[in-house]
């Protein structure tokens, strides 16, 4: 869990010798409408959802800077762990200029376009000298987390819309007492897109025939497992089951509980040995359950859950030995057609409290229509 820090973003930048003309957007609110900011970096890339409804003027000199290739090779100058990170100073672009420069560039081109946006996680926003509201520019900073204090004070004109983790991570490196990183972190590119289609996940509309048609062989370490998927008894199971499958989400996931002559127990989150992504992340929801006359016989396959009997997500069980406690009480959504003498082979290994003591882990699920 990451701590959410209060940051009060306080600037020390140089005073212009005199004032320009404001910049205005050469851009068309409809222009700048649906339009994404795929920032990459020396850390790796995230994309920023620009907001020219909140900030029309703000957007539009983003957008043209970005084009311009105004960004490239400038640096994120400040940090602040899990709070902030500072960048689009064109003065970082020199690594020899004096440190104590960066953050006086790129200033005073701007008029607030001030709003009641929530300063969230992923939110950007336009920095400003202390005391100047007219001195937005090119420079912006990026919540990693909520910074609500922050509301109504700064120019809020995107947000983070994939790859947060990369912003937590350029936020979390080594810097010094004023939040100067140890290494550059450099801006390799800003580049103009359209916003990408919406991705519909798949077996998003199949039907309990159609989804029957689908077979899921899971690959372990110690063979294959063949399921045949009971849609006509569980049909929402069983498109949440493809759906993750297809995802990867069931990807290396560890049996992490063998009961001998009962239950294999694998697709538990928490023992995944590596995090979701943000789109794995988004699938994964509480099932109702689908509970029907069942006999839990060796190969038949359920959901695992809590008390509640709509709690299940992920982890499902497979039935090693007889299980008729367990009948009618979970939503069964498959058998073993073929694997038996795997599913025989993972309860042979030897445990301690019901977890192997040797890994072994679903490699992938591949899905395919019967033959």
């Amino acid at each position: 869990m990451v701590t959410r820090v209060l940051v009060a973003l306080a600037f020390t930048l140089g005073q212009a010798a005199s004032q320009p003309a404001f910049f205005k957007s050469p851009y068309s609110l409809d222009e700048m409408k649906h339009k994404q900011a795929v920032v990459e970096t020396t850390m790796g890339t995230f994309v920023l959802a620009l907001m020219p409804e909140v900030a029309p003027n703000h957007v539009g000199h983003f957008i043209k800077l970005a084009k311009d290739g105004a960004y490239a090779g400038t640096s994120f100058f400040r940090v602040v762990k899990y709070g902030i990170i500072q960048g689009g100073d064109p003065l970082t672009k020199d690594p020899t200029k004096a440190a104590t420069l960066y953050g006086t560039g790129g200033m005073n081109q701007l008029k607030p376009e001030f709003s009641s946006e929530k300063y969230t996680a992923g939110t950007v926003a336009a920095v400003l000298a202390p005391g100047k509201p007219d001195s937005g520019g090119s420079q912006f900073f990026v919540c990693v987390t909520d910074q609500l204090q922050l509301t109504d004070k700064y120019t809020v004109f995107a947000r983070v819309v994939e790859g947060i983790e990369i912003v937590e991570q350029i936020s979390a490196v080594a810097a010094d007492r004023v939040g100067r990183p140890a290494t550059r972190i450099d801006i390799k590119s800003v580049t103009i897109r359209d916003t990408p289609p919406p991705v519909v996940p798949p077996f998003t509309k199949e039907t309990a025939a159609e989804l029957g048609a689908y077979r899921a062989i899971l690959e372990t370490t110690k063979g294959a497992i063949t399921l045949e998927l009971l849609a006509d008894r569980a049909p929402e199971t069983v498109r949440q089951f493809l759906r993750l499958a297809a995802a990867g989400v069931y990807d290396n996931s560890p049996f992490h509980r063998v009961v001998k002559g009962f239950v294999l127990q694998s697709g538990s989150m928490a023992d995944r040995p590596t995090p979701l992504n943000a789109a794995q992340a988004a699938l994964i929801h509480n099932l109702q359950p689908e509970f029907s006359p069942t006999e839990n016989v060796p190969g038949m396959v359920s959901m695992a859950r809590g008390d509640d009997p709509a709690s299940a997500s992920t982890s499902f069980f497979i039935c090693a030995g007889e299980c008729h406690a367990l009948d009618n009480k979970y939503t069964a959504f498959a058998r073993v057609v073929a694997g038996l003498d795997v599913v025989a082979a993972i309860e042979a290994v030897d445990v301690q409290d019901e977890r192997p003591k040797e890994l072994v882990a679903i490699l992938r699920v591949r899905i395919e229509k019967k033959p």
